[in-house]
């Protein structure tokens, strides 16, 4: 309505009959427009009516303040307004604000340097150290604190190769927080997590860590029910990597795409993959360029026992047993997995006696890490010990 040619024209005459006749017109009656104005209501008809005029600044004010006129209305009636700034000062006001901003982060991110990449790195792996410890539960706010940290610095780097190696960083830290989300059963956030260390990796124009994270990403669709298509996903990643990743990332694929298959029941496929992930598992336990990727031949043996064990094969325990032995008592969430799987196997090997304790230290070690995706396993387990039992 201030807008209109007719309005405008109204306010720069300071005719004050015509805008209570505006003000009428939009449905305030002469005792809410006196009430309003403090002119009363007899004194407002005498305007409508051409009686009486307005001359006196002070009373112009009190028209202007109690209709609410903006402040660019105010200034056509020839007031100040109430703000102190002309039109348009608070677009200028906020553009300007925006550009400090923009150039404090510039300033900022222009500080990190190979050095700071190197403490963020460290701080990443610290992280990944204390997750398979302690659990993502213990350590959210300090993971929500370095993915944004990261985050910030790399979206306002500006030099090439500062920016990659941030990018680079953003992907395996984003996939951590995937991870931790997924062991949480917070699927949605998990999602959101390697979507951006997709991007990032993309960026950071890194094959290997590319299909790392897009290989935990069908995770999320194993654990959604979905693994028909998590197996797709794998085979692809699989397909298209292959000749661009280490060997050690290789077998990573392989196995993932052989727990898929055995979730479909396909053991024919389930077989094949894990003969493919064995034949090029390097000796060692890891890869210094991957400090996101730990499997040696006992996490494989971990890895091999949990798939066979969906078909009943005889030597899933002896499997899970040798896994077992070379865990190294860092990996307490593994481990929960590890002694969850061998009471499942003992259990349908009918061997209830020596099920329990696995399944109770299982059960420890999941409370321990917060780990509701084992739990709710564990919980299934514990559920079959009672119904062999009688209970």
């Amino acid at each position: 309505m201030w807008d209109r040619d007719e309005t405008r024209e109204i306010l720069k005459n300071r005719d004050i009959a015509a805008l209570f006749g505006i003000a009428r017109k939009y449905g305030a009656s002469q005792v809410r427009i006196g009430t309003a104005t403090g002119l009363g209501q007899p004194r407002v008809n005498k305007i409508l009516n051409g009686g009486n005029t307005v001359k006196e600044l002070a009373v112009i004010e009190r028209i202007a303040a109690g209709l609410r006129l903006p402040d660019h209305a105010r200034i056509l009636l020839g007031l100040a307004p109430l703000n102190g700034a002309a039109p348009g000062d608070d677009h200028d006001k906020e553009h300007e604000q925006q550009a400090r901003e923009l150039a404090d982060l510039l300033n900022s991110a222009a500080t990190i340097d190979p050095t700071m990449v190197m403490i963020l790195r460290t701080d990443t792996n610290n992280l990944r150290l204390l997750d398979r410890r302690l659990g993502g539960a213990a350590i959210a706010d300090k993971m929500r604190a370095q993915i944004s940290q990261i985050r910030r610095a790399h979206r306002h780097a500006i030099r090439p190769g500062i920016r990659t190696e941030l990018a680079h960083l953003l992907a395996e830290t984003a996939s951590l927080a995937g991870w931790q989300a997924i062991n949480a059963l917070a699927l949605n956030d998990a999602w959101h997590h390697y979507e951006q260390a997709k991007a990032a990796a993309h960026e950071a124009d890194d094959p290997a860590v590319l299909a790392y994270v897009s290989g935990e990403q069908a995770y999320v669709l194993m654990d959604l029910g979905r693994p028909a298509e998590a197996a797709e996903l794998l085979q692809y990643i699989h397909a298209t990597h292959r000749d661009r990743v280490p060997a050690r990332l290789r077998t990573w694929l392989a196995s993932a795409e052989a727990e898929a298959a055995a979730i479909l029941g396909d053991e024919t496929a389930c077989r094949r993959a894990l003969d493919q992930a064995a034949a090029v598992l390097p000796e060692g336990d890891s890869d210094p360029e991957m400090p996101y990727l730990s499997i040696n031949a006992h996490h494989f043996a971990r890895w091999r026992g949990s798939c066979l064990l969906h078909f009943g094969d005889p030597g899933t325990v002896e499997d899970l047993r040798s896994a077992l032995a070379g865990m190294d008592g860092t990996y307490n969430r593994a481990e929960a997995g590890v002694r969850c799987d061998l009471g499942h196997a003992l259990l349908a090997a009918g061997d209830l006696e020596a099920a329990q304790p696995h399944i109770h230290r299982a059960q420890q070690l999941a409370a321990m890490t917060g780990c509701r995706r084992q739990r709710r396993r564990i919980d299934e387990l514990v559920k079959a010990v009672n119904r062999a039992l009688g209970r």
